[in-house]
């Protein structure tokens, strides 16, 4: 089967809807970022900055306990089941927000909405759903999902909050996960076979050896810091912009659209020059460096409102140049037969990352104000710059998949020794039980694709 072939009707519409659910759930995470925290301080409990951003970052905590355990579970109960019981914990959730009269409920509803950690069930179901050949597509239009909700977020999130106000949009966020319910039963197919597939879950064999990669663990502790440093920067950002400018919540939107766009419109060539070059190490330090200048910027003219927007401006400009290529460099460094257990560990690291930095941002913005936040993550910057600069340059590979007819493991193993010999390939994976081919291929060379098909066909 040629790797070219399109994606069927049917994988098309599994890979849409799922990426849709995946996008919905983060809107209802996403869109208070911008108006939570000065809405929070009007509650009982509000005048405690920590309580602020425990509330931010509640969701965080669950979401990085039941994340892989979620995605182990929906081997075992069914894909679907798994969802549908993580998409009503969060509509609990959001309905427990979304009524609370003081923070600690709050508190209580957006730890529930992240305890319905479906991401890692819905990656294993779209897996169930594609080729191989089409599978990284799919998982392209989840990650390009999350990334437009994100940015979309920052300028919904105070018109919402203009109509409806905080609690209107944890209603609204509810009502939507119970539509994606509807979406789960109605759009997305039932998988024929349901199995496990290491390019995308966690496996336990494989997770000592991910969590001993030094490389791995660079790449960890960098989402790590940066999901810690976004959720700290909201517990502060909205209040400074307040009262270093006079602009009300519902008005940040002014900010946040056009410095969000110049780094989307600044991000697209960097990822270029990084991926056709081979320069991908280069891109990405330089990019943890400018975050580095941003947080600095933010500590020193926090009370500035355009020292606020010029570092806000450097701060997207790094933040989606970031966001855009860990996952390429995760994909690129990771063995391929435990790329789905490298990510559920990279995606572990971000929920700890989002939690921990709500809670630092609200002690430290409470007891030392709000350059004391900036100042921790400049440090978190600065300690991630390091680990970079030592880091290997990623290789200039690409992943592809195919699918395998019923074989042995002598005839894997015979199939494997003939591939690697082919021209352009940098690493074989031969997996008979879930047959399937992983290839790392090298871009730098010329691929015999037609060798390898006629290989894997014979």
């Amino acid at each position: 089967m040629s790797s070219n072939e399109r994606m069927s009707a049917q994988e098309l519409r599994a890979s849409m809807s799922l990426a849709s659910i995946y996008g919905l759930r983060m809107l209802g995470m996403f869109l208070i970022l911008p108006i939570f925290a000065i809405y929070a301080e009007t509650l009982p409990g509000g005048d405690s900055h920590l309580m602020i951003g425990l509330a931010l970052g509640a969701y965080g905590l669950t979401q990085a306990i039941f994340q892989l355990p979620f995605g182990m579970a929906s081997d075992h109960f069914g894909r679907k089941k798994v969802i549908y019981a993580g998409l009503i914990l969060f509509v609990i959730g959001s309905l427990v927000a979304g009524f609370a009269h003081d923070l600690t409920t709050v508190i209580i509803g957006r730890a529930i909405q992240g305890a319905g950690a479906v991401s890692a069930a819905v990656t294993a179901l779209v897996a169930d759903l594609t080729r191989e050949e089409h599978r990284t597509k799919a998982m392209a239009m989840i990650g390009g999902t999350i990334g437009v909700t994100f940015a979309a977020s920052l300028v919904l999130g105070p018109a919402l909050n203009q109509w409806i106000g905080v609690p209107g949009i944890f209603l609204l966020t509810g009502a939507l996960a119970a539509l994606a319910i509807l979406d789960v039963k109605f759009m997305v197919p039932d998988p024929i076979v349901s199995r496990f597939h290491s390019d995308a879950e966690a496996s336990t064999s494989k997770l000592r050896d991910v969590l001993k990669n030094p490389q791995l663990l660079r790449l960890n502790y960098g989402i790590f810091a940066l999901h810690a440093a976004q959720m700290a920067m909201f517990v502060v950002v909205p209040f400074a912009i307040k009262q270093s400018s006079g602009m009300g919540e519902n008005d940040h939107w002014q900010i946040y659209l056009p410095v969000v766009l110049v780094g989307f419109i600044l991000m697209i060539p960097a990822i270029i020059y990084g991926e056709k070059r081979a320069k991908l190490k280069q891109v990405f330090v330089s990019a943890i460096g400018l975050m580095l200048v941003a947080q600095l910027m933010l500590a020193n003219s926090i009370s500035h409102f355009w020292g606020i927007v010029a570092s806000l401006a450097l701060y997207f400009i790094a933040f989606n140049v970031l966001e855009a290529t860990l996952p390429s460099i995760i994909s690129k460094i990771a063995p391929a037969a435990s790329k789905g257990t490298a990510i559920g560990v990279y995606n572990t690291s971000q929920s700890f990352g989002v939690f921990l930095g709500g809670v630092m941002g609200g002690y430290l913005s409470h007891y030392h104000g709000f350059a004391a936040v900036f100042i921790f993550c400049s440090v978190l910057m600065g300690l991630w710059l390091i680990f970079a600069l030592s880091m290997t340059s990623p290789p200039a590979v690409k992943s592809k998949m195919y699918h395998l007819r019923d074989m042995s493991s002598a005839d894997a193993q015979q199939l494997s020794t003939r591939l690697a010999a082919v021209s352009g390939v940098r690493e074989v994976v031969v997996l008979p039980d879930e047959s399937m081919l992983m290839l790392k291929v090298d871009l730098q060379h010329a691929f015999d694709e037609a060798e390898v098909l006629r290989l894997i066909g014979d």
